[in-house]
């Protein structure tokens, strides 16, 4: 699986839903930081 791809989606996707990464991580109740690794590429859980 490509991660910085799927980071590309995740972001756009949070983008057009019109949501920040802490609004987006308090609805997954994760970190706002662990969305930031997501979207980087950083992270692969």
């Amino acid at each position: 699986m490509n991660y910085e791809n799927t980071g590309t989606i995740i972001r756009r996707l949070r983008l057009e839903a019109g949501l920040t990464q802490s609004e987006l991580a308090s609805r997954l109740f994760i970190s706002d930081k662990t969305v930031s690794k997501w979207e980087r590429g950083v992270s692969q859980t």
